[in-house]
């Protein structure tokens, strides 16, 4: 089942749209992503500047907004419900996650989906995922009949298409795969990920059994965007006018399997960016001398970073108080630049009032929770080793 996914455009926003195999909605391939909303000083959504976002991305033709129980700390759900009041409601499809770490009977299940219709202001939600699912908690999950659950609340209505995130290896994937009728998954992906978890070959499958994808972390959380002395020079010598952002962004898109990609934004000009960049991804255009240009870029990623985090949040927060997405960014940063000596300048003056690697307590919560199954402890010890005092 490998039928052609086709970009339709939409004359009155420049917005470029997707459909899937078993859902009508022509979808915006830039969807937006609720999990790195602008904050206030406290940490709390800044709910001025993120509703202007929300309200302008709407009107460039953004249909498609990706939520969940946990982000911004429960907070994400509500505001996105309020700031889709007014109408705006109408004129998108919302997409949310079923937290089943959290699930212990199945009722719990109902529990959750009716407090989030409750949260988000509406009484049905358009795409609905399992968060995150890994071998334990799809087999937990799969144990409480979650698959009747879903069949029920596609059959009243709470639901309209039933899919799932996913963070673990190839064969459990294809095995999730072919255990449910899914409309859809969601999966990381980018141009450094070919053969990270689902990978392409995942990717292809899951379209091959008629799936939607929604893509995640295409920017693998703003890493692809480093634009350190060797990787300029390869972006330059290319002769065109994208920056590294772009670069990214239509890697994925150029894949015809791909509906959405998701982009979480955190400024009303990173949007305007990606609505620009949007305008331009249509599938298989990128040429064979542009693909040659990825194979150089991610050669250089590959000799130089040193811990695969995305800044997915998961890991937080540490009982220990640790800023540990951070700690890593800055950690990889000192390679990718090529300059230790900066980048521990800026850890130092960031853990100056707490947040440091050496605060960890060496109790292995985080690991649980990570989903690119990092050694985050062992990491803790080499970011101490390196910008500790």
């Amino acid at each position: 089942m490998k039928g052609q996914i086709w970009d339709f455009w939409s004359s009155d926003t420049g917005m470029l749209f997707r459909t899937m195999k078993k859902a009508a909605e022509k979808l915006s391939i830039l969807g937006f992503g609720c999990m790195r909303l602008p904050q206030t000083p406290d940490c709390r959504i800044d709910g001025a500047r993120a509703t202007e976002m929300v309200h302008y991305a709407i009107s460039r033709g953004v249909n498609y907004f990706d939520t969940a129980y946990v982000y911004h700390n429960g907070e994400s759900e509500p505001f996105l419900g309020r700031a889709l009041a007014g109408g705006y409601r109408e004129k998108v499809n919302i997409a949310t996650k079923m937290p089943v770490w959290a699930v212990e009977k199945p009722d719990d299940m109902d529990r959750f989906l009716d407090e989030q219709l409750e949260r988000l202001g509406t009484d049905h939600i358009d795409f609905y995922l399992l968060h995150g699912l890994m071998k334990k908690t799809w087999n937990h999950v799969l144990d409480l009949d979650v698959t009747e659950f879903l069949d029920r609340a596609i059959a009243d209505g709470r639901i309209r298409y039933a899919g799932f995130s996913f963070h673990d290896n190839l064969c459990l994937f294809n095995e999730i795969i072919g255990s449910y009728n899914w409309t859809f998954c969601q999966v990381q992906y980018n141009y450094m990920d070919e053969e990270y978890q689902a990978g392409t070959e995942g990717v292809r499958y899951a379209h091959e059994r008629g799936l939607g994808i929604i893509v995640m972390e295409p920017l693998r959380g703003g890493t692809l965007t480093k634009q350190g002395g060797a990787v300029k020079k390869i972006w330059a010598e290319t002769g065109i006018s994208r920056t590294p952002a772009e670069w990214g962004l239509r890697w994925v898109w150029d894949h015809p399997e791909v509906t959405v990609v998701l982009s979480g934004m955190s400024t009303l000009g990173q949007l305007k960016d990606n609505l620009g960049y949007a305008n331009n991804g249509m599938a298989s255009t990128l040429t064979l001398e542009e693909l040659g240009v990825y194979e150089k870029i991610k050669s250089v990623y590959r000799e130089k970073m040193k811990i695969p985090c995305t800044k997915c949040g998961y890991c937080t927060p540490c009982p220990g108080g640790i800023a540990i997405p951070d700690c890593f960014s800055m950690y990889n940063d000192a390679f990718i630049y090529d300059d230790v000596d900066n980048a521990k300048l800026v850890y130092q003056a960031f853990t100056g009032f707490g947040g440091a690697a050496s605060a960890c307590q060496d109790c292995g919560v985080c690991e649980s929770f990570c989903p690119q199954h990092i050694p985050i402890r062992k990491c803790l010890k080499e970011v101490e080793r390196l910008f500790g005092s």
